[in-house]
């Protein structure tokens, strides 16, 4: 554990969460991540709503939420691929880190996406 004044160690793998208009983008997205070695396993979850304030209005959209497990030093990677796949002019990457879990997991995520060089 860290100390006050001491940096937290960076976790090795991590979530991003990303949403997409439909199921069929986020297919297209989720296979060039998980083709491109940038992510293990692209959950697609149907039928969020998604409630946020754009150009000065409300907006209620229904979207559908990738959970995407990635390589930590894979992020910024994985980020300029969703914004060059991804339809909306801002997308949401947003990421957190994977601190524990089912360890045959987290060993066949180290094997499936190659750590940055």
């Amino acid at each position: 554990m860290a100390t006050p004044g001491q940096a937290r160690p960076v976790e090795e793998f991590s979530m991003a969460f990303v949403t997409a208009p439909t199921a069929d983008k986020a297919k297209e997205i989720a296979g060039g991540l998980v083709s491109n070695k940038l992510a293990a396993c692209v959950n697609i979850i149907p039928g969020i709503t998604s409630v946020y304030e754009w150009e000065g209005k409300i907006e209620n959209d229904l979207e559908v939420l990738m959970m995407i497990k990635t390589r930590s030093s894979r992020i910024e990677e994985l980020t300029e691929f969703v914004k060059k796949n991804h339809p909306y002019d801002v997308c949401e990457v947003i990421t957190t880190s994977i601190e524990g879990g089912n360890q045959p997991y987290l060993d066949w995520l180290a094997k499936t996406v190659p750590d940055k060089a």
